[in-house]
């Protein structure tokens, strides 16, 4: 039956195939004619370009000095301008929708025949050295919906004309040299949710009419000259999340109104010349996640109410002339990570919630303000918040007095106390030294550790060394060694308290520092478990990493980590901290960027080691800026409960990767996605906790460079010399987007993080190399 089926001749496929053909070309011819008919024009969308845009693009070009020959594409024809073949250009219709040429090295001026762009809808020039004025013909665009001109070397007022842009929604003149006044038009672009004026030469006052717009969500006018008072109407601005007037010389009080922005994340009006006091109804700002008023001449009490913003985690009333006490509230606030209130005229005891969080530096200046502080201690029967290392308590009782009794021993107490204290420094003494004698004359080493330490052996552990309080201290190598009685007798101040113990600065006898971490006894492992963990860490030597250099087990489970003790402590108060006008530039942060990858290399390759907790409170800055990792493998010591708990503790700080709330389980990618954080942190100033617009800050950052905002992502002081650095800026914010993928997989090493970072910036000859040893540190208070 095969054979009798009729077999297709040749001509039947030439047949098909040309009835295919005719068919394919039909439907191309009908696909220009509708094309023609639609577009009205000399060609098809995206193909040819109208001659009126292309006039005014020949004019724009004309007026722009190319050192770099970005431009060279745009040719005299007209040809490719609207199909992809003109950098920057796009096009809709044969008519220009965008022109975006950022980061080309551009001068010159812009044409004012801008405004033959008419459906132009962006225009995005910034982070070039273009100068002159901004032109009025922008005025003219009925569709322009985003105008980026920031960093770049314009001059002139803001044209009044650009009020009468319907479509304007974002509008970003930052970084220049505008003078002139604020034009109050611009509150008729009932569109605009975006205005950034700030790093200019602004006068005048903030217009009410811009104070009136319901509609505007961002507005920054910091580093101004801008005066005045500000609008009585701003609860009028019902959509603001971020206000930044600082940096400017605006007076008057602060409008009750302001506490009816209810969406207010963010308000900065520091270093202004504001007086009064803050309004009691300030605690209304339920989403305040920053509050800055540093740096003026507020007075008053500070309200009670800022105890409500459950959000807060920025709060800084420095500089200023606030008296009475500091309220209680303040220490129930859940998300305060940053807190100054130093230089007022506060009185009383510091709430001990404040004293155990946050060190001395946020209270002094306040001379009748006590109990942050050993220098400082309140003499009444509450605890301080500093104490010693503590021993082995007694549980004996002290006698209350009455009333009438402390009347009268009143100023006797604090003499007593002097001697108490007195009685217990002669005390140590005569016990070191008659142990000092003791091993001279039986010919046993005063200093564990200082023999192998000259010689320059290998870290490890010395011989375990009693203590007249009995238990025992082991030394690894270090510049410093002492006794077992030598650190309990050591006067120590509090650093800080977190979900793994408490960490002190431990005076010693001689003067001599060190950093100790003491260890909450019920999360830690069991004692044959805890030492050998402990002493495999006291092994791990690198420069970036800060090692351990002794531990103590007391005879009640009393566990003591040591380390060496760093003035400029950690990253985010060298960051975050600082005086206003401390600078860090680029190159310090690059050089602590790089070190801490490389000591998260070496925990990763050479140790097996994941650190699973890496926040900027864990990274510390040595005296010549390098950086030191803290804190790895102390999750070892711990339970696994405790463990989990540190993971939790570190989400709510901005650094945990996303699947860490389902894992359970830190890996290198988690490493990793912090270490990005990090970067992100050095990068823009920013602290991850800070929530903005309802973002973390990857989110913040991504959704920024999204909408080609970039300059905003960068911390301004790195924008100074973003004509130098600007590729390393922007080779760095795209890595540190890659390291916080949230996809795991998507992640890089750590390896390849470090060989991306040496190739954007190789290291400087003062960065940290392979050998030495790793100097000092002082652990963090994180954990």
């Amino acid at each position: 039956m095969e054979s009798q089926k009729k077999k297709p001749k040749w001509k039947d496929f030439y047949v098909v195939s040309l009835h295919s053909y005719l068919k394919l070309l039909f439907l191309i011819q009908w696909m220009m004619i509708f094309s023609l008919q639609v577009s009205g024009q000399r060609g098809w969308d995206g193909v040819i370009i109208t001659q009126a845009d292309f006039q005014g693009l020949q004019a724009f070009k004309s007026e722009l000095i190319d050192p770099k020959g970005f431009l060279r594409s745009w040719n005299d024809s007209g040809i490719g301008a609207c199909s992809g073949g003109w950098v920057g250009i796009k096009c809709a219709k044969g008519q220009v929708i965008v022109i975006q040429l950022p980061w080309k090295s551009l001068g010159g001026r812009i044409t004012e025949k801008i405004g033959q762009f008419q459906a132009l809808r962006k225009l995005s020039l910034h982070d070039n050295l273009i100068g002159g004025s901004i032109p009025s013909a922008l005025g003219l665009l009925p569709n322009l919906r985003g105008l980026q001109l920031f960093n770049n070397r314009l001059s002139g007022s803001i044209p009044p004309s650009l009020g009468q842009c319907p479509s304007l929604q974002t509008l970003d003149l930052s970084h220049n040299t505008l003078s002139g006044t604020i034009p109050p038009s611009l509150a008729n672009s009932i569109k605009l949710y975006w205005v950034n004026l700030s790093h200019n030469s602004l006068v005048g006052s903030i217009p009410s009419e811009l104070a009136r717009s319901s509609g505007l969500t961002f507005l920054a006018l910091q580093y101004n000259n801008l005066s005045g008072s500000l609008p009585k109407d701003m609860g009028k601005m019902s959509s603001l999340r971020s206000l930044d007037a600082s940096h400017n010389s605006i007076n008057g009080t602060i409008p009750s109104s302001v506490s009816k922005l209810s969406h207010l994340s963010m308000l900065n009006l520091e270093s202004n010349d504001l007086v009064g006091n803050l309004p009691q109804d300030i605690g209304n700002l339920h989403n305040l996640s920053v509050l800055r008023l540093d740096r003026n001449h507020f007075d008053g009490r500070i309200p009670p109410s800022l105890g409500n913003i459950s959000t807060l985690s920025l709060l800084d009333l420095s500089f200023n002339n606030f008296s009475g006490n500091i309220p209680e509230s303040l220490a129930d606030l859940p998300n305060l990570n940053f807190l100054n209130v130093s230089y007022n005229n506060l009185s009383g005891r510091v709430p001990v919630g404040l004293s155990q969080k946050f060190n001395s530096s946020s209270f002094i200046g306040n001379f009748e303000l006590c109990g942050f502080s050993p220098s400082t201690p309140c003499i009444s029967p509450a605890p301080s918040p500093s104490e010693a290392i503590p021993r082995p308590k007694t549980g004996k009782k002290r006698r209350k007095l009455s009333a009438k009794d402390i009347i009268l021993i009143a100023a006797g107490a604090l003499l007593v106390i002097m001697l108490i204290m007195c009685c217990i420094l002669l005390c140590c003494l005569i016990r070191k030294r008659t142990t000092s004698r003791e091993r001279e004359e039986t010919g046993v080493v005063a200093r564990p550790g200082a023999e192998r330490a000259e010689k320059g052996a290998q870290p490890g552990p010395s011989e375990v060394e009693a203590g007249e309080a009995g238990g025992k201290l082991v030394h690894f190598d270090g510049p410093i060694v002492f006794t077992a009685d030598d650190l309990l007798c050591a006067t120590a101040e509090i650093m800080g308290k977190s979900t793994y113990g408490t960490v002190y600065k431990a005076t010693l006898e001689d003067g001599s520092q060190v950093a100790v971490k003491r260890l909450r006894e019920k999360i830690t492992k069991g004692q044959k478990e805890f030492e050998a963990e402990v002493n495999l860490l006291g092994k791990i030597r690198h420069p970036n990493l800060l090692a351990l250099r002794a531990y103590y087990l007391g005879p009640k489970g009393e566990k003591l980590l040591v380390f060496d003790y760093m003035p400029k402590g950690s990253l985010v108060n060298f960051l975050h901290a600082r005086a206003p006008d401390t600078q860090i530039n680029w190159a310090t942060r690059m050089r602590i960027i790089q070190g801490m990858a490389r000591g998260l290399f070496h925990l990763h390759n050479n140790e097996n080691l994941i650190h699973g907790n890496l926040t900027s409170s864990n990274v510390l800055i040595d005296d010549t800026n390098n950086a030191k990792v803290s804190d790895y493998g102390l999750s070892r010591l711990m339970t696994a409960a405790a463990a989990a708990n540190v993971i939790a503790t570190a989400g709510a700080l901005g650094y945990r990767a996303p699947e860490l709330s389902k894992l359970k389980k830190a890996n290198t990618k988690t490493d990793v996605y912090s270490l990005g954080v990090i970067i992100l942190e050095l990068l823009t100033g920013k602290s991850p906790g800070e929530a903005m617009n309802g973002a973390d800050l990857p989110q913040w950052v991504a959704s920024i460079v999204k909408e080609e905002w970039t300059n905003e992502v960068f911390d301004p002081e790195l924008l100074r010399d973003a004509s130098t650095i600007g590729d390393e800026l922007l080779n760095t914010l795209k890595l540190a987007l890659h390291c916080v993928d949230p996809s795991p997989a998507a992640r890089p090493e750590v390896q390849q993080v470090l060989q991306q970072l040496e190739e954007i910036r190789p290291p400087d000859t003062g960065a940290t190399t392979s050998s030495g040893d790793d100097g000092g540190g002082v652990p963090s208070t994180s954990e």
